[in-house]
């Protein structure tokens, strides 16, 4: 006896072919062709032009402080965003509502516009930068200069993401811990800590991420004085200006690769939190 075929079972919203084909075309000709484009260009290099490229007192530099910065950056940013959000979520005070609009004010203002607003701010003449070299602090045309200016850009994604979390988080269980015998700081320690991590960890990787590419707003500040304050993403565009495509392309592929790496291990780590602060 033959037994009825089941009825598939129906989505609950109409149009998943359609969507599902849409992501797979965004994601395939978005993202995936030009990055396979990048990488098969650097195949074609011999491998001597690309360590030489690659391996340049000036290229290893840049690429250096590129890392260096964002990761510094991301972590200040992790501090501050959850200091930040905590105020936005547990304070009521006046203008809050302004300070909650104001977080979100690097991601529409434009990039060359937040590095001469911030160069013209630290520089020696600006209204921080004169009265902090008074004091013996330069930041303008440094490296600490840079530093700030990845802070800047990339605090938002740490409040955003962590802003929410802090949101749903119910104050009973609070005040449980405390009726328990547990401090301020051991409340925060073992009760809403590993609840955020999840959500800082995903802030620090968007500030990450954000600040290894960023060039706008960084060149402005930076002072881009070759060994010292020049970051990768000026190195590709000047061999791109000297019709080096060999060279901007070998640098693309070692921040592409070294980036996925990163983000790759941050991954890791995020998912071993979930698991075992959340387990399924």
């Amino acid at each position: 006896m033959v037994r009825p075929r089941a009825a598939s079972r129906p989505h609950t919203l109409p149009g998943f072919g359609l969507a599902l084909g849409y992501t797979l075309f965004y994601l395939g000709v978005v993202v995936l062709i030009p990055l396979a484009g990048l990488v098969f260009k650097t195949f074609t290099i011999p491998w001597a032009d690309f360590r030489a490229a690659v391996g340049a007192p000036r290229v290893m530099a840049a690429l250096g402080l590129s890392f260096g910065a964002a990761l510094v950056a991301a972590a200040i940013d992790v501090l501050l965003g959850l200091l930040i959000a905590w105020a936005l979520v547990r304070y009521p005070f006046p203008g809050r509502r302004l300070a909650d609009a104001l977080v979100d004010l690097p991601f529409a203002l434009p990039t060359a516009v937040a590095g001469i607003s911030l160069t013209t701010l630290y520089s020696p003449n600006g209204w921080l930068g004169g009265f902090l070299n008074t004091l013996g602090v330069q930041i303008a045309f440094t490296r600490l200069g840079i530093v700030i200016a990845l802070i800047f850009i990339g605090l938002p994604f740490v409040v955003r993401v962590v802003q929410p979390v802090l949101q749903d988080i119910e104050v009973e269980q609070e005040e449980v811990a405390a009726c328990l015998g547990a401090g301020r700081l051991q409340t925060f320690l073992r009760v809403i800590l590993p609840v955020l991590t999840p959500a800082l960890v995903t802030g620090f990787t968007l500030a990450f991420a954000r600040a290894v590419g960023e060039y706008g707003s960084v060149i402005f500040i930076a002072g881009n004085l070759p060994m010292v304050s020049e970051i990768a993403p000026l190195i590709i565009v000047i061999k791109l200006e000297q019709y080096d495509f060999a060279g901007a392309t070998s640098v693309a592929l070692v921040m592409l690769a070294t980036a996925f790496l990163l983000l790759f291990a941050i991954n890791v780590v995020q998912r071993r939190f979930r698991k075992r602060f959340w387990p399924a």
